[in-house]
């Protein structure tokens, strides 16, 4: 496939040989009618010369004097001659430079008409310019027909030497605006190959990102790449650190396990030590597979609607609190909608109602809205609330408020991890009257 600067190089060439060309066929165009004109004007102005030099007795008789004004009639050989033809078409009268030459047929036409056309004299082109007249004498009046003919050497060897002109100034022309074009597409296209130099950068490993300064057109572009890289950037790190983590975790449980094998306890007290480390590690290994397959924001992903997935959340959530029927209320714009990877989102949400539920009394309210740049998401309960010093603690990992209470102390740690990967904010506090409310804020979606 042609690279962009060569397709825009052959669209540029190509509509400019077009243009060129148009134009020179135009001009040749009408300089030849321009030049056309030009013999038709000198050989009328010949002919009126003639007219002016005759004279017709009363018998009819030509007069026409041998010395005329115009000398290229007295020449033999010359290429302009003149004829005069009666009523009858017969010549009455020709120049002596027609001596050599075929005097040819005149077609009668309308008195007082005149009439310039190009006719072939002996295979040879020749430009002829008629004007029938009735000549008045006291006698009467005479039809005479006075014609002066040329050949077309000098006319064709003027179109020539234009045309040979022309196409040489134009192919000049063509030739220049075609170095300019390829400079001016050059110029033009300097931040795409700067663009495409760093891009080969980045995959060498020889720098991190885009670090050029663009144009506006390129901004948008450049700026989502280097959006796209740093994503992926924090991504890996977040994969490398998760497994970091989940090496880290998974020491202290194989130690357990490793001394529950050999030691001297009964068969039911190891095999109870034994599954309680397993359940700690497949507890362990969700956590960490959860936080390392956290998206984060990223300009390529799609926008989904928040009222379609509240309403799944706590559709799935019903089921499991089968005991709990609590009132819902759910208050969010069917428009409102984030940039959001959806298992993120389902994290987010799930936690926040999967709590909701947990410590709920009778009822349970979800609500989002637009705040200037922000999409502000809450969930409210109408349940015992939190301890206010144990506000900051219920977010680190594994602590819960209330250790009676079944869980794993990791769900509101995933929604912090999360808030932070997107760069948005997530606050508790008690409502007003009874229960928690989780506050999230996040940017609005572009």
């Amino acid at each position: 496939m042609m690279s962009l600067n060569q397709r825009i190089l052959f669209s540029a060439t190509l509509v400019l040989l077009i243009f060129i060309v148009g134009i020179a066929l135009t001009l040749d165009r009408a300089f030849y009618d321009s030049a056309r004109i030009g013999v038709q004007d000198r050989l009328f102005a010949k002919l009126l010369m003639l007219m002016g030099d005759t004279e017709v007795d009363e018998a009819g008789i030509l007069d026409v004097p041998t010395n005329l004004l115009d000398a290229e009639f007295g020449h033999v050989n010359s290429d302009t001659y003149a004829f005069i033809t009666d009523h009858n078409d017969a010549i009455a009268w020709q120049s002596t430079s027609s001596l050599n030459e075929q005097i040819p047929e005149v077609t009668l036409f309308e008195k007082g008409k005149k009439q310039f056309t190009q006719i072939m004299i002996d295979d040879k082109p020749h430009f002829i310019y008629s004007y029938r007249i009735a000549w008045e004498t006291p006698a009467g009046d005479y039809p005479l027909t006075f014609n002066v003919v040329t050949n077309t050497v000098l006319f064709e060897a003027q179109i020539a030497r234009y045309r040979e002109d022309l196409w040489g100034w134009l192919g000049v022309m063509a030739i220049l605006l075609l170095a300019t074009q390829m400079g001016v597409l050059r110029w033009g296209l300097q931040p795409m190959r700067q663009v495409s130099a760093e891009l080969s950068a980045i995959e060498s490993g020889q720098q991190e990102s885009l670090k050029g300064n663009y144009p506006a057109e390129l901004k948008l572009l450049t700026d989502s790449i280097n959006s796209l890289i740093n994503h992926e950037h924090k991504q890996q790190k977040r994969y490398r650190n998760g497994l970091a983590d989940l090496a880290h975790s998974l020491k202290t449980p194989l130690a357990v396990l490793q001394g529950a094998v050999n030691s001297e306890d009964d068969e039911s007290s190891r095999r109870k030590t034994i599954h309680e480390q397993i359940e700690r590690m497949d507890n362990i290994i969700q956590y960490q597979l959860r936080r390392a397959a956290t998206a984060g924001s990223s300009p390529a992903m799609g926008q989904i609607m928040l009222r379609p997935m509240v309403d799944r959340i706590v559709t799935t959530v019903e089921r499991a609190y089968r005991s709990k029927h609590p009132l819902v209320s759910i208050e969010i714009d069917e428009v409102i909608g984030l940039r959001i990877d959806e298992g993120d989102l389902m994290e987010l949400l799930g936690n926040l109602v999967d709590n909701a539920f947990k410590w709920c009394s009778h009822h349970i309210w979800i609500s989002a809205c637009y705040q200037g740049n922000q999409v502000v998401i809450q969930v409210k309960d109408d349940g015992p609330g939190i301890q206010p010093d144990q506000i900051a603690r219920i977010l680190e990992r594994g602590v819960r408020a209330d250790q009676s209470t079944p869980g794993h102390g990791i769900g509101l740690a995933i929604v912090r991890d999360i808030m932070q990967v997107y760069g948005g904010e997530l606050s508790i506090e008690n409502n007003s009257t009874n229960g928690a409310c989780a506050t999230l804020r996040l940017q609005k979606s572009k």
